[in-house]
């Protein structure tokens, strides 16, 4: 039984330090989630300011259709004055004249608008495609180097669980049963140290009895508040 206890021992020490590197594995997997969010997010907005440039372009297209079609307008009233014989018709046409260059005049003042409009945009669309490059060179350097540390993390893990495997073959199915429905009780943490009558798992007194009988190691004994397994670590004497 002192076996069992001292490959119970190691197997928490293995699955304890196991379950640190998956958190710490996680949590690099979770930055580059982030650092690929950003990016995302970056392009996403590029993205929405070429809708939109491409929507300016379309109404500034619009506009100078609309101009051509009433400075052709204008070419025709003004070549049909020339053949108007009233008085009454001229100055119809002459109105119309007027309105023409009216819109007209509204409708150059809209394109160099849309024009401005256009060119800020396409300012602002060149400042953030190069701050994309760079923010694309630099998260790419870091997603490597939070590789390289994941990758080491999982060369540790591989590690650890050789090693575990190892710790499962020494126990009897029986043990570790109880040792794994502990830990999925006890976050984790199934074997814990008992030393100087008490219980480090849960910092509680063991019953004197108990404790001493931990001295033989010749059974499994759990602590009666957290019922986790109890082991003592026996200093050896010179």
């Amino acid at each position: 039984m002192q076996k069992n206890l001292k490959l119970l021992g190691e197997l928490q020490e293995i699955d304890l330090k196991v379950d640190v590197l998956h958190g710490e594995k996680g949590a690099l997997l979770e930055e580059i989630a982030t650092l690929e969010n950003n990016l995302t997010e970056a392009r996403n907005v590029i993205e929405v300011k070429h809708v939109e440039a491409s929507a300016l372009e379309e109404e500034k297209r619009a506009l100078e259709e609309s101009l051509v079609t009433e400075s052709e307008n204008i070419v025709r009233s003004e070549a049909r004055l020339k053949e108007i014989k009233t008085q009454k018709e001229y100055q119809a046409v002459s109105k119309e004249i007027a309105s023409a260059k009216k819109l007209q005049t509204e409708l150059e003042d809209q394109i160099l608008q849309k024009t401005g409009q256009l060119e800020e945009w396409q300012g602002e669309l060149t400042q953030r495609q190069e701050n994309l490059q760079a923010l694309e060179a630099n998260i790419a350097l870091q997603k490597g180097e939070v590789q390289t540390k994941i990758d080491s993390l999982e060369a540790e893990i591989s590690a650890g669980v050789i090693a575990r495997e190892a710790a499962v073959k020494g126990l009897p199915a029986s043990i570790m049963k109880r040792y794994s429905k502990l830990r999925d009780q006890r976050k984790g943490i199934a074997v814990v140290e008992a030393k100087d009558g008490c219980c480090l798992g849960c910092n509680m007194n063991l019953p004197p009895q108990l404790y001493n009988s931990l001295f033989r190691g010749d059974d499994v004994i759990t602590c009666p508040h957290c019922q986790r397994i109890l082991l003592l670590r026996q200093v050896a004497s010179n």
